[in-house]
C-alpha cells in the first residue's frame, strides 16, 4: 500500500532522513537507497509517495520512494492524454485520406476523359455527315454534257472559243452540249456570229 507524506528531515551528507505521513502520523525513516536512481537528490519539504516495510530490527522504514512532483509532471492530465490520442489518430488517418483523395481524383479524371472523347467523336461524325450531305460533285468546266441521241461527228473535248471551231454546226454542237463555251457573246443562242454562223440558218 502506498502512502503520501513530506520529507521533513534530511541529512544529505549521511543520506537519510524522515518522512511525515499525511495527513498526520509518526515519522518514518527513509534511506537514500529507497529513492529512485534518477540522479535527483531528495529535497527538504518535498512531497513524496512511498511504501512502508520493516527493517532487520523490526522498525518501520520507507521504501520505493518517489517524488509526487516528478510523477505528476511525467503523467499527462487526462485531457492532455485525450488530445494526444486524438492527434495520433488524426496523424495516422492522414495517409489514408490522402490515398482516398488521389483515387477519387483519378476516377473523376478518367470519367471526364472518356466523356470528352465520346463527345468529340460524336461531333466529328456529325460534321462528317453534314459535309457529305452538302457535298456537290465537282465538274470541270470542260466536262461534256450527256450526248444527244443519234450519231454526231463532234465530241466535247474542252474547246471553248470560236477560233477553235471549224464550222457553224460544230460551234452549235459545242454551245448546246458542252459546258464552259464562250461562243455566244450576246446570248441569242447563235454562236460565233462573226466567224461561222452569220445567221440562224447558217450551216
Amino acid at each position: 500500500m502506498r502512502f503520501e507524506g513530506t520529507l521533513t528531515q534530511w541529512n544529505d551528507d549521511r543520506g537519510f532522513g524522515f518522512i511525515t505521513p499525511l495527513p498526520t502520523g509518526q515519522e518514518i525513516f527513509v534511506h537514500i537507497s529507497a529513492f529512485a536512481r534518477d540522479g535527483q537528490r531528495p529535497l527538504l519539504n518535498e512531497a513524496l509517495s512511498f511504501e512502508i516495510t520493516l527493517n532487520k530490527d523490526g522498525k518501520k522504514q520507507a521504501c520505493a520512494v518517489c517524488s509526487l512532483i516528478s510523477t505528476a509532471a511525467s503523467s499527462p492530465a487526462p485531457r492532455e492524454r485525450r488530445a494526444e490520442a486524438a492527434l495520433s489518430r488524426e496523424s495516422n488517418a492522414l495517409p489514408t485520406r490522402a490515398v482516398v483523395i488521389v483515387l477519387v481524383c483519378a476516377l473523376l479524371a478518367a470519367a471526364y476523359w472518356h466523356y470528352d472523347r465520346r463527345n468529340q467523336r460524336a461531333k466529328a461524325m456529325q460534321m462528317e455527315a453534314a459535309a457529305q450531305a452538302l457535298e456537290v460533285p465537282a465538274r470541270p468546266p470542260s466536262a461534256a454534257l450527256p450526248q444527244p441521241l443519234g450519231s454526231s461527228p463532234y465530241r466535247c473535248d474542252g474547246r471553248q472559243h470560236c477560233s477553235q471551231m471549224t464550222s457553224c454546226s460544230e460551234a452549235q454542237f459545242f454551245l448546246q452540249n458542252c459546258l464552259g463555251t464562250k461562243m455566244d457573246g450576246d446570248g441569242d443562242g447563235v454562236p460565233c456570229e462573226e466567224q461561222w454562223c452569220t445567221s440562224p440558218l447558217a450551216k
